[in-house]
């Protein structure tokens, strides 16, 4: 686009005047997305019941240019996923924001072919999931939980029957060095450990100026006490943390996952927990979410749970709130967003922009 187009009187008019739909489902989000957006005069915001009339819903849809979807699997019904069905049902449809980093509930290939542009909020919540990882990993090699509820329940045990261990001087391997991940290596490093990562994405030195080593995975596993994933959940990583995993681990090490539920297998994280291999694990993510009373990792001493939480702060949703909401309005202005899952639909997504809005993107 011709940024001096701008100043033309008649495309200012546009820009300004057409209505630009925004729908999201009636999912929490900090009220800052729904102020920020409210503020921008030819945007409407529309909030579809998730257990309401599906016409309402389909209605709302059907008019949206924007829609912003919860990143959480399980907090959405399944007809809501962005699929190829959903995106043929939504012709005016330009971008799918998701509520976090997560898109487990976008079909980014079908988005892509769709000239459908995916944006997340990925680096929003960064501070509060390495916060939660370390906490997990203190509680686990300090014994927290455990001490905790034994003191309240029997008497005849022993301190030393809770005795733990230090993090200073063990190693820590990530699986995945992104936003959270490189947080998660900086608190290893204060803490005193020695840090090593695996990311395909990533040469030596990216991983280095991130503060680990950079390692094959079977290195990793065969040299960390701590294992912490904090890879994206999609076809290569989906079962990546199975039986042959987590048995190339260290003898004693814990594992720790905070990342999606699906890329370690659940009864094989059981069945080495059981045999006594690993010393624990810190389990954030479920394949169903929240999981079953029943489930056998919540009967574990040497587990701690949590649903699905290690990115939900105060701070941490005001930012995915606040970031996608800015990010929408630039994406309904024509400029390239700061975080596209899919920036290879540019130019399919810019043609169709112009097609349904009426005037160009930024170049």
């Amino acid at each position: 686009m011709d940024l001096r187009a701008a100043e033309d009187p008649v495309i200012v008019w546009a820009m300004t005047k057409m209505k630009k739909n925004v729908v999201r489902f009636d999912v929490w989000v900090d009220p800052v997305l729904d102020e920020t957006l409210g503020r921008e005069a030819d945007i409407d915001l529309q909030i579809g019941l998730r257990h309401g009339a599906d016409e309402d819903a389909w209605t709302k849809l059907g008019a949206a240019h924007v829609y912003h979807t919860s990143s959480a699997k399980d907090e959405l019904p399944r007809q809501w996923f962005t699929s190829a069905e959903l995106l043929a049902a939504c012709p005016k449809l330009l971008c799918v924001s998701t509520t976090g980093a997560g898109f487990d509930t976008v079909d980014v290939p079908a988005c892509t072919a769709a000239g459908v542009l995916v944006v997340n909020q990925a680096g929003a919540n960064a501070q509060s999931v390495s916060e939660h990882t370390f906490a997990m990993m203190l509680g686990l090699t300090k014994r927290i939980n455990e001490g905790d509820r034994r003191l309240r329940q029997v008497r005849g045990f022993t301190r030393e029957d809770l005795m733990g261990q230090e993090l200073s001087g063990k190693t820590l391997g990530l699986i995945g060095i992104g936003h959270v991940g490189s947080k998660v290596a900086a608190l290893g490093r204060a803490f005193g450990m020695t840090v090593l990562a695996t990311d395909p994405y990533l040469d030596t030195a990216i991983i280095k100026n991130r503060g680990a080593e950079k390692v094959s995975l079977p290195e990793l596993l065969a040299r960390a006490d701590v294992v912490s994933l904090h890879c994206p959940r999609d076809p290569h990583t989906l079962g990546l943390f199975d039986a042959s995993a987590f048995s190339a681990m260290k003898p004693g090490a814990i594992f720790i996952t905070t990342a999606r539920g699906g890329i370690h297998n659940e009864a094989d994280l059981i069945t080495a927990l059981q045999s006594g291999h690993l010393a624990g694990a810190g389990i954030d993510v479920w394949d169903q979410e929240p999981p079953a009373l029943d489930h056998p990792l919540l009967a574990m001493e040497n587990v701690i749970a949590s649903y699905h939480t290690a990115g939900v702060t105060k701070e941490a949703r005001y930012n995915v709130a606040e970031w996608g909401a800015q990010q929408i309005i630039d994406v309904l202005q024509g400029k390239k967003p700061a975080r596209a899952v899919n920036p290879e639909v540019w130019s399919s997504f810019a043609k169709r922009f112009e097609a349904v809005m009426g005037f160009a993107v930024a170049d």
